[in-house]
């Protein structure tokens, strides 16, 4: 799964980026399991991906909530 760029996920609906939210926190909380029992996890990255990935939709919705970002016309007074 390639990396979210911050496009993509502007791109995307708030239902689509909460969609995507539950399938990535899903998937790094298989991830950190298996660190946790002791396994060995087939990428180590990807979870550094997942976290990154995951924060990015955070910071998009909170843009989007306050009215701040990219198109908005500038910093919040």
């Amino acid at each position: 799964m390639p990396i979210l760029r911050p496009e993509e996920i502007r791109a995307m609906s708030s239902e689509e980026r909460r969609k995507k939210l539950n399938e990535l926190r899903a998937e790094l909380m298989r991830l950190m399991a298996m660190v946790k029992a002791g396994g060995a996890v087939e990428n180590p990255a990807r979870i550094r991906e997942l976290k990154k990935a995951i924060a990015r939709i955070l910071t998009i919705e909170r843009e989007e909530e306050l009215g701040t970002g990219p198109g908005s016309g500038g910093r919040r007074k």
